[in-house]
């Protein structure tokens, strides 16, 4: 063999050299491209997002109280800065380390245990790493429903005159005094009467609503070509629909979320439970590929499957939310596995077709529906095994005209008045016993209650 020429033995030996120094080199630095930070009814939580998978460490330290962020060779990306503390975080700052990482800081109200995990990359988003807080501790109260006033008393033979003292003793009426009293004590009765109607007619609780607005928080959901979030549609809509039901006599509404936070889709289940829902309504305005799809649809638990390839693809979306808020899923298996074996869910799927139909039926009138019934499909959020459930997507925020409307308040308006009346008329065909509804409609069926005794007496 033919000894190497000597310009060629000088590139192989420099070849060789870079090699080795790129070997010697620390890998390059992940970026921190977004830090972000969200506080709600489940504590506060730190998002943040890596354009790779980091090594890190996190502990807390006292006095002053803090969260320590040590991230192995990473760095904040230009120009980026931090969120504004909230919850129990007072401040976030972040610095440089000397061995080439990134340090980021919580400075806290008062000392927390920490959660973190890192999550990888789904649903379109890349690396993250969550920073966890529980809330402070304080729990909230189930409200109290006010007990209604009874009836006034029937006036007595003594009258208590407005100073307070006993008026003087009556003398003998005469002719006409007799007629104005004996017509007084009969509008007296009849008054009695109908206060002892109104009394018994809504003898009973309140039928309760969870009012659920999807999304929220660091989790936008479909975002329109016009730029329009998913979250803020969903929560204008709630509210309106919490204030429409409140309005109904014998429904009261509970809202899941009332602001921009995150709310972890077995979190919102849970609240509806602990407030004591009769019924879960999941408010969305989610979004398809094909951009011509519009108009509303309702959907129920599937205990088989998705009723469709579009009900699949929607709930697969959906049930990634808590992905988008940093919430491992997997100690949720064996729950949602006991949850689709129970019998009870079976009756609580059988209620919520028949309310979701109630609604599919009112959106008919607000406008178009997508689809001429109620969709089945495996949506996380509805998986309560107690309480019937339904899934609305208002419209369909990746259609231009949909998107136009669901920004209108007057369109919210009609679409939350167009749910409360599917909600309500369900309701009033099969109220829940021990509620105002069940009384009239015990009522209307011709039950003796004490009222009509008293009123045919």
């Amino acid at each position: 063999m033919s000894p190497r020429h000597p310009y060629e033995r000088h590139s192989c030996l420099a070849l060789l050299g870079i090699v080795l120094l790129a070997l010697a080199l620390p890998a390059s630095a992940a970026r921190v491209s977004d830090v972000r930070l969200w506080s709600g009814p489940e504590g506060t939580r730190l998002v943040l997002d890596l354009s790779a998978p980091v090594r890190y460490e996190v502990f807390t330290v006292e006095n002053p109280d803090r969260v320590v962020i040590d991230l192995a060779s990473s760095e904040l990306a230009p120009g980026k800065g931090l969120p504004a503390g909230q919850g129990v975080v007072r401040k976030v700052r972040s610095g440089p380390q000397a061995d080439g990482g990134l340090r980021i800081v919580l400075d806290l109200v008062t000392l927390r245990p920490v959660k973190s995990f890192a999550v990888a990359p789904d649903a379109g988003t890349g690396h993250r790493l969550v920073i966890e807080l529980p809330p402070t501790g304080a729990r909230v109260a189930t409200p109290v429903l006010p007990t209604p006033p009874p009836p006034a008393p029937v006036a007595t033979a003594t009258k208590v005159a407005d100073s307070g003292t006993p008026a003087a003793a009556p003398q003998a009426p005469s002719g006409t005094q007799v007629l104005a009293s004996t017509s007084a004590t009969l509008s007296r009765e009849a008054e009695a009467v109908a206060r002892v109607k109104s009394v018994s007619s809504v003898a009973g609780r309140d039928v309760v609503v969870a009012v659920d607005a999807g999304h929220g928080g660091q989790d936008p959901g479909a975002i329109g070509r016009g730029g329009t979030r998913e979250k803020d549609i969903t929560l204008a809509i709630a509210r309106r629909l919490a204030k429409a039901i409140d309005a109904e006599e014998g429904m009261r509404a509970v809202l899941i979320r009332d602001g921009d936070y995150f709310v972890s889709l077995g979190g919102r289940t849970r609240k509806a439970r602990q407030l004591g829902a009769d019924m879960f309504v999941s408010i969305h305005a989610d979004s398809v590929g094909n951009r011509d799809v519009s108009g509303s649809s309702v959907y129920v638990l599937s205990l088989r499957g998705a009723s469709d390839e579009a009900a699949r693809w929607l709930a697969e979306r959906e049930n990634a939310a808590d992905l988008m808020g940093g919430v491992s899923l997997d100690d949720k298996n064996d729950v949602l596995a006991s949850v689709l074996l129970d019998v009870t869910q079976k009756e609580a799927v059988s209620n919520s077709v028949e309310a979701a139909g109630s609604v599919l039926t009112s959106l008919r009138r607000v406008g178009s529906v997508h689809g001429s019934r109620v969709r089945h499909a495996g949506f996380m959020v509805l998986k309560s095994p107690d309480i019937p459930s339904m899934l609305v997507e208002t419209a369909f925020i990746s259609n231009a005209s949909d998107e136009r409307r669901l920004r209108d308040p007057g369109h919210q308006q009609r679409v939350a008045e167009a749910i409360r009346t599917g909600v309500r008329d369900f309701f009033i065909d099969k109220p829940p016993p021990g509620t105002k509804l069940a009384a009239l409609a015990a009522s209307r069926r011709g039950g003796a209650s004490d009222a009509q005794t008293l009123a045919e007496r």
